[in-house]
């Protein structure tokens, strides 16, 4: 499996807090089966982003933790006019090893009114968002109609295995269900901050979701999206077809 969203740095933001924890992280992730997983660090108003600094602490981790699983490069940002105009800038600084694809953080109680015309400025920069964890938005909780509005524009959505399997809450994990089955979802991630109670574990979301779609729909979520995104190709929603699996 391959994992597109975690806080595994360093000390970096509010994920892992020691080069201790994060290779603790990493032997979690590689149990669980992933092999790849991508570290993608806050850019927001408490966590500031320098592109050169996390590519520092990205390759004294890699040194640090040997070849599996292997971590990639990345960012999650928040919309910012700042972090919205460097990102248009210089795409490469911030997309998921420097694919193009670029992983997109709502507020976390409501969604912008300008959101549309911010990702129509981002597609047209050439870069590809990813909208992170919408399944955890309340506004978006109430609602498919925009999600499908913005993968019209070009956008990709991820949720988080821990929706999935109910560690968000019940609101969550509905909504969750629901993008699943309307075919509303391309990939999904660990957002993990830390080796206990939000680890980058998959296999119980990957299982829940073969349980429920069948193991093509899990492979695309899991493993041929991702790789998708890690090589800069296009990704495809699950398809209804297996959501009525």
């Amino acid at each position: 499996m391959i994992d597109l969203h975690s806080h595994v740095l360093p000390d970096q933001d509010d994920g892992a807090r020691s080069l201790e924890e994060s290779l603790e992280m990493l032997r979690i992730a590689a149990d669980s089966g992933t092999t790849d997983i991508a570290a993608t660090a806050h850019a927001n108003h408490q966590y500031a982003f320098d592109p050169a600094a996390v590519a520092y602490k990205l390759a004294c981790l890699r040194d640090a933790a040997g070849p599996l699983p292997r971590i990639h490069y990345g960012c999650e940002l928040h919309l910012t006019a700042e972090n919205i105009a460097a990102a248009a800038r210089s795409p490469a600084d911030y997309s998921i090893a420097q694919s193009g694809y670029l992983l997109i953080e709502f507020p976390d109680l409501q969604i912008p009114p300008n959101t549309q015309d911010i990702l129509q400025r981002l597609v047209a920069s050439g870069l590809r968002p990813i909208l992170a964890h919408p399944e955890r938005n309340p506004a978006l909780q109430k609602t498919h109609r925009e999600l499908k509005k913005w993968i019209d524009l070009g956008c990709a959505v991820q949720i988080t295995a821990q929706s999935i399997t109910g560690a968000f809450g019940s609101g969550a994990r509905l909504a969750a269900s629901d993008f699943l089955r309307r075919g509303l979802v391309h990939l999904v991630a660990s957002d993990a901050h830390d080796p206990t109670h939000r680890p980058p574990a998959l296999k119980e979301a990957r299982r829940c979701v073969e349980d429920r779609f069948g193991a093509p729909a899990a492979d695309l979520l899991f493993k041929e999206n991702p790789a998708a995104i890690l090589a800069g190709n296009a990704v495809v929603a699950l398809p209804k077809r297996w959501s009525l699996w």
